[in-house]
């Protein structure tokens, strides 16, 4: 019966696209005429006044219809412009994550439910919220004199969520099916990635165990810290953390009044963004203005931790390479890297490969650094990797959106900021202390442990390879056999997904087919 609630939901979900005019809004140029004929059939059926708006605002109407769910899976959406698109990134990116409060006693409740003690014995006082979005509210509290804020879970998201994610990834299912040319973006992929991070986002320990790490190791940095966790007050559906007394970096008006370096802040803030990736493999993903606080010292401090980026060795090289490439222009080895890394297939010409990437790296030098749009040289790039046949890398993908958001950040802070020149620096100094004599000794290191670890396995490995071997013997002589229990059970599970198959299918069917007629 879940498929076919899927189905249902799924059906929901298409009929409040078209009637909020999302689907007349879809790009129909290069695909076949049939789908130009289905956009004019549908487009009757759209509200005239949605026809009307913006496509952002068509957008933002239809996820406040659909829920809280829908505006987590918008905006993780809008950090994979390779699946939707940089022009549809940009639009899904301005869905305002601001839902209505839930009761303040539901709060308490569910404080009291994940802590299991009571409210008087954990704060003096418990505020009401200042701010919701779909994941969770804030509350502003005291414990003693000392304010904190209070981060707690919204009642009932995580059942409402783990419905629609069926959906979606029913839809990923059938666009990898029958959409073929889809299939090196990975939709279903895409899909268990966003269930993976939104199932963080909703168990507040990791939230705070993440600000707790960057903490650590931004604990020596200039300019650049997160707040600080209360573990005694943190659990599953609570995170308490210290209160931020500073201004929101999108507030450039009381930054200046405040006396704050605006160009100092632009250059530190993506500074300490290359910093955290490279040095540490470890980012804050969620680098927008309403996340971003400038204390009284002029230090920036990063709130809102529940969407984060890791990086291994091999993609902080890999990107390292690719920056100090497009920074020096040598296109050839920025193609090299991208061979080396597996990300290319290998039977495509790595000249080539380089001559489209300097179609990308050229328009950015010899250009005013507010002409430079990261936006458009993330489109160019999509563009090529397509030819190319690059599978996609979701690491990388949620990297470069970051990146783009953070120079938008900073362009905003200086509007003549050249992220190029700001990232020299840091990018340069990491390449010399990784990709030179000190890179050599570190992989020897890691090489050596791989090694110790190898030959501390041996024995088990040999008892798994003997005991393998035997196996295979006896299934040579006398074949491989069911129970008769066993047989039974995988003939009527067959049977049952079959049967409920073509029922979800007939009823999606006749669905849709009500809902033209009723509501059109």
């Amino acid at each position: 019966m879940s498929t076919i609630g899927a189905y249902f939901r799924l059906a929901r979900v298409g009929w409040v696209l078209v009637r909020e005019g999302v689907v007349s809004a879809l790009p129909s140029q290069g695909l076949p005429p049939s789908v130009g004929l289905m956009k004019s059939l549908i487009e009757p059926l759209a509200r005239k006044r949605s026809l009307k708006q913006a496509r952002s605002e068509r957008l933002t109407r239809a996820v406040d219809r659909l829920g809280p769910s829908y505006v987590k899976i918008g905006q993780f959406l809008a950090t994979r412009p390779d699946v939707v698109g940089v022009d549809w990134a940009v639009d899904l990116a301005l869905l305002q994550d601001r839902m209505a409060y839930f009761p303040t006693e539901a709060a308490k409740a569910a404080v009291e439910g994940s802590l299991g003690r009571p409210i008087a014995d954990l704060y003096s006082s418990f505020g009401e919220p200042i701010a919701a979005a779909s994941i969770a509210q804030v509350h502003p509290c005291m414990i003693g004199d000392r304010q904190v804020a209070v981060k707690v879970v919204r009642p009932g998201v995580r059942q409402r969520f783990a419905h629609d994610i069926e959906s979606m990834y029913l839809l990923s299912r059938m666009q990898e099916r029958f959409v073929p040319s889809s299939r090196r973006l990975k939709p279903v992929e895409v899909t268990r990635t966003l269930e993976q991070t939104t199932k963080v986002e909703m168990d507040l320990r990791l939230e705070a165990a993440g600000l707790s790490e960057i903490a650590e190791n931004t604990k020596d940095d200039p300019g650049f810290r997160v707040p600080q966790v209360d573990w005694e007050r943190t659990g599953r559906d609570v995170l308490t953390m210290e209160w931020i007394d500073g201004i929101k970096m999108s507030d450039l008006a009381a930054l200046q009044a405040a006396g704050h370096d605006l160009e100092r802040l632009a250059e530190v803030l993506i500074q300490s963004f290359l910093r955290h990736t490279l040095r540490d493999g470890f980012f804050h993903a969620d680098m927008h203005p309403g996340n971003l606080f400038v204390d009284a010292a002029g230090t920036i401090v990063a709130v809102d931790m529940g969407i984060v980026g890791r990086l291994g060795k091999k993609e902080r090289r890999f990107l390292a390479e690719i920056l100090y490439g497009f920074i020096t222009r040598d296109y050839m080895r920025v193609a090299e890297v991208h061979f080396e890394a597996g990300y290319v297939p290998a039977h495509h010409d790595v000249a080539a490969f380089a001559q489209a990437i300097r179609a990308i790296g050229e328009p950015i030098h010899g250009q005013p650094a507010e002409t430079i749009s990261m936006a458009r040289l993330l489109a160019l790039l999509f563009e090529v990797t397509d030819l190319f046949e690059m599978q996609t890398r979701p690491e990388l993908i949620l990297l470069q959106k970051t990146m783009v958001v953070v120079e938008g950040v900073s362009r905003m802070l200086n509007p003549r900021f050249n992220m190029w020149k700001a990232a020299e620096p840091v990018v340069g100094a990491w390449i010399r202390d990784n990709l030179g004599p000190k890179r050599v000794v570190s992989d020897l290191r890691d090489g050596l442990k791989a090694a110790v670890k190898l030959a501390e396995a041996v024995p088990e490995i040999a008892v798994k390879t003997e005991k393998f071997h035997e196996e295979l013997l006896r299934m040579s002589e006398h074949g491989l056999r069911f129970d008769p229990e066993t047989a039974e059970a995988i003939g009527k599970a067959e049977a049952r997904h079959n049967r409920s198959g073509r029922v979800a299918l007939w009823i999606i069917a006749l669905s849709l087919v009500y809902f033209a007629f009723a509501f059109g």
